[in-house]
């Protein structure tokens, strides 16, 4: 098998499709479906399997291994990677979307994938673009429903292989959604420059992320300005990109497409600070999180 799925994800689909065997006594992996439920399931993603003569299982396992040898194998099992992992498979037991997709990223991740949820959707993304820094902020935006933030995530990631230079834009209006819904919450109006510049010095002071604040410990007064400082360039570096490399401003004649790598790049660095925005601003409001399981 040479395509972008191993045939340990295979494996994982047949176990999360189906539910394992009928003679099986362990608990199923998501959600048990019968032969025609699992028709239809590939009915869904626009594919027509038949179980026929042979028992769920082995049928599932069979197709599979055919679709992944089909000149559109990558794309269709991408189709079923994300049908199987998406939320609204589960909605009478939310808990069986969290195991398949926990399942699913284990077999995915020797193969540099791994399927995030933004916004009540799964995307299928290259585990660079999903890693520390971009999980722990999507499980923040998602708690606190902070929406137009989630739109842009679920933008991003997506975009940063085929489409890096709109990745770059909404890694872009991700800091700037972040910032504008800090400041709504706060109960400030936005600033005349709403840039992400001029965005991300509105909410620097009333959180106490300014780089001339006076309170320092002086043994690390300098790191800190430095660090706080660095902030507000990293954010005008992914501005200035969009400007340069993203689609905010169209396209002319012969557009270069930039690498991917500077995409993902500019992702992460973007989650980074939006991250730390939020955190800061869940400590000024003394918020905590609910704890998982909890409602929000």
């Amino acid at each position: 098998m040479t395509g972008r799925f191993s045939m340990y994800v295979i494996t994982a689909l047949v176990d999360t499709i189906t539910g394992g065997a009928g003679n099986d006594q362990s608990p199923p992996i998501g959600i048990y479906r019968s032969g025609p439920k699992i028709e239809k399931f590939f009915m869904d993603c626009g594919l027509d399997m038949r179980i026929g003569v042979k028992s769920r299982v082995p049928a599932t396992s069979d197709f599979l291994r055919e679709t992944s040898s089909h000149w559109e194998g990558d794309e269709r099992l991408e189709r079923i990677v994300l049908k199987v992992c998406d939320p609204r498979e589960y909605l009478a037991e939310p808990d069986k979307a969290a195991a398949v997709r926990e399942h699913l990223n284990r077999a995915l991740e020797p193969d540099g994938l791994a399927v995030t949820v933004v916004g009540g959707k799964a995307h299928l993304t290259v585990r660079g673009a999903s890693g520390m820094i971009i999980q722990p902020f999507i499980t923040k935006i998602t708690v606190l429903n902070f929406d137009t933030v989630q739109a842009e995530i679920a933008r991003a990631l997506p975009n940063a292989k085929d489409d890096p230079e709109d990745a770059v834009t909404a890694a872009c209006s991700l800091v700037e959604a972040v910032c504008r819904s800090i400041l709504i919450e706060l109960g400030l109006p936005l600033p005349a420059k709403r840039d992400v510049d001029g965005l991300l010095r509105a909410v620097q002071e009333p959180l106490g992320l300014s780089p001339g604040r006076s309170d320092l410990p002086a043994e690390v007064e300098a790191d800190i300005r430095q660090i706080l400082g660095g902030l507000t360039s990293v954010a005008k570096g992914i501005g200035a990109l969009r400007t340069h490399a993203g689609d905010a401003h169209g396209r002319e004649k012969g557009f270069k497409r930039i690498d991917p790598r500077i995409a993902h790049f500019a992702i992460n660095a973007a989650s980074s600070i939006a991250l730390f925005l939020i955190e800061t601003w869940e400590r000024k409001e003394h918020r905590t999180l609910p704890q998982h399981g909890e409602p929000a």
